[in-house]
């Protein structure tokens, strides 16, 4: 049976279901307006994507395809998951090597919940001298931000809740998943 949101009713990773809850279309139209935002804004100005891996490969392929402007991409690594919970702490995987002194870089997310990795993002690029950074998403939990950084281009609003899908993973499962499922059933960790 197919769900009426992604195509897919329902998933199981790990031995947790999920269930459909914004389609593979509803997101393509969502990275669509933010492209909009983002050429506007960054017309004649060769910005520097920054993007967050492992999450956020699928959000910038499908985002810069949509650009038609001179800019570069590039990824950083950090990690703060472990299952349905974020650790609370953040590690640098995989740094920075390009020269970005005097750059308008866009930082770019799969999910944006409490902050922490924009965080350490942003701490990373303090002290490099950048000409501007903003972040733009392919998710944001605004109830669970908890960081005084702006999310200026945002693609879809979503509750405080665990999803996978389209990029985001459970445990390493879910990447693959077309559109966004969220996690049915109610958990006793911090989401």
């Amino acid at each position: 049976m197919e769900g009426a949101s992604t195509g897919i009713a329902s998933v199981e990773l790990h031995g947790r279901a999920f269930v459909g809850f914004i389609s593979a279309n509803e997101l393509e139209q969502a990275i669509g307006r933010v492209a909009k935002e983002l050429q506007v804004k960054y017309a004649d100005k060769r910005p520097l994507f920054l993007g967050v891996l492992n999450g956020a490969y699928f959000f910038a392929a499908k985002l810069l395809e949509r650009l038609d402007l001179e800019c570069e991409l590039t990824f950083v690594k950090v990690a703060s998951y472990h299952g349905t919970s974020s650790s609370g702490s953040v590690t640098q995987l995989i740094g920075l090597n390009e020269k970005i002194e005097g750059r308008h870089v866009v930082v770019l997310e799969d999910i944006v919940d409490t902050g922490g990795t924009i965080a350490h993002v942003m701490d990373s690029l303090s002290d490099r001298h950048v000409a501007s950074v903003s972040v733009a998403t392919l998710l944001f939990k605004p109830e669970a931000y908890k960081q005084q950084f702006p999310i200026e281009h945002v693609a879809v609003r979503v509750p405080d809740r665990f999803v996978v899908g389209s990029g985001l993973d459970y445990d390493g499962l879910g990447r693959n998943l077309p559109g966004i499922f969220i996690l049915n059933e109610p958990t006793h960790e911090p989401v």
